[in-house]
């Protein structure tokens, strides 16, 4: 792949739901970012584990995290090995994008997704597609004006509006192209300001031919691409001790939800978790109290991601407690394109000086979980 930038219950039968709101410093020199947290069962008719999964569309990055595992179920190795494809096209004029064709053959049949590569949210001009047919520009100033589009001053721009974000509904616009609007779309990106972008595009429709945008962009350079996936086990490991009903954690019986999520920053960024005064590069200690499992099976993917990978997924981790285990919690983490337009739903997204959007499940062998959710200074609170 080309690579990226990388609340209990008070009525039975409501979705338990607890929000914590706490400002975090990574443990590497990153600016701080908002993390919430919140606490459901899979089972709850309210629960929304499966919305804030499907609204969060451009997918960087996929770890999960299964404790005293040292080998991968064939029904969970299964659905990471078909974690793909995507396409990388290069040099894509944006007029493409707006084809009454494409849109007739990818918008409208599926979900399809695009979002500029190289480019840097808080410098370039940046474009975004999400499956429900809008398409995201973040523009700067001087292309905004040329292509004399409709939009708003970009939220993040301080005193001086430098960007500005355009949103076109392509929808609406393939149901009316002998409109004025469509005309003035489409002569903008074709003549007043012809724009091209290298592309990462993926489509994600049931019993479709995996060929298809191969296909329909073959008179442009377009390449297919597998994410890259890494499975590792490890032995040895000190993880948190957790109790699915204490999201602020107890002292001496149970580690935090923050706790746990610095807890995975270090174990997915290959830090020591002991603490040895020998060690310079980090001083980070496993959070109390803990325990020493013998086996733990990690698994990172990292390429363009569909949420309906990731669902099914979840879905699998969730049904890996059907049967008795000794896990008494695994984890999902998913991490969002550091420059991507949009981070949750059409939610604007800036970079500052980290970029981040991610959110994480614990799935607790009782079908509760923990869902953390973290955006950069530069991003609405998450949803």
């Amino acid at each position: 792949m080309p690579a990226g930038k990388g609340r209990g219950e008070s009525n039975p039968g409501r979705a338990c739901v607890e929000r914590t709101m706490a400002m975090l410093c990574r443990l590497r020199e990153v600016p701080r970012h908002l993390l919430v947290c919140e606490k459901s069962n899979f089972g709850h008719d309210k629960s929304r584990h499966r919305h804030l999964v499907e609204t969060h569309y451009h997918n960087y990055r996929v770890s999960f995290l299964i404790p005293e595992c040292g080998i991968l179920s064939k029904e969970l190795k299964d659905l990471v090995m078909d974690s793909g494809p995507y396409y990388f096209v290069k040099d894509l004029p944006l007029h493409e994008l707006i084809a009454h064709e494409f849109i007739n053959t990818f918008v409208k049949k599926g979900a399809c997704y695009a979002l500029t590569y190289n480019t840097n949210i808080d410098e370039d001009n940046t474009v975004a597609l999400l499956p429900n047919g809008k398409l995201i520009l973040s523009l700067d100033k001087d292309t905004y004006e040329e292509t004399g589009l409709q939009g708003r001053p970009s939220q993040y721009c301080g005193r001086k509006t430098m960007k500005f974000i355009v949103s076109i509904d392509l929808m609406d616009l393939s149901s009316k192209l002998d409109s004025k609007k469509y005309e003035r779309i489409s002569w903008a990106f074709k003549e007043k300001k012809p724009l091209k972008f290298d592309f990462l595009l993926a489509w994600h429709q049931t019993g479709a031919e995996g060929s298809a945008m191969m296909s329909y962009f073959s008179s442009y350079r377009i390449q297919e691409h597998q994410p890259k996936i890494v499975l590792s086990t490890m032995t040895d490991v000190q993880c948190p001790v957790l109790q699915s009903g204490e999201l602020r954690g107890q002292p001496e019986a149970a580690c935090s939800a923050q706790e746990l999520f610095e807890w995975l920053g270090a174990v997915f960024s290959n830090a020591a978790l002991n603490n040895e005064p020998d060690n310079f590069i980090s001083t980070y200690c496993c959070p109390q109290p803990s325990t020493v499992v013998a086996k733990a099976y990690l698994c990172t993917i990292t390429g363009f991601i569909l949420p309906e990978k990731i669902r099914l997924l979840l879905e699998q981790l969730c049904r890996y407690f059907d049967e008795p285990k000794l896990a008494p919690w695994v984890t999902l983490s998913v991490q969002g394109f550091a420059d991507s337009p949009v981070s949750w739903r059409e939610n604007e997204h800036g970079f500052r000086k980290g970029g981040e959007h991610l959110y994480n499940f614990v799935v607790f062998s009782n079908r509760d979980y923990w869902l953390q959710l973290a955006v950069g200074a530069n991003d609405d609170c998450p949803p």
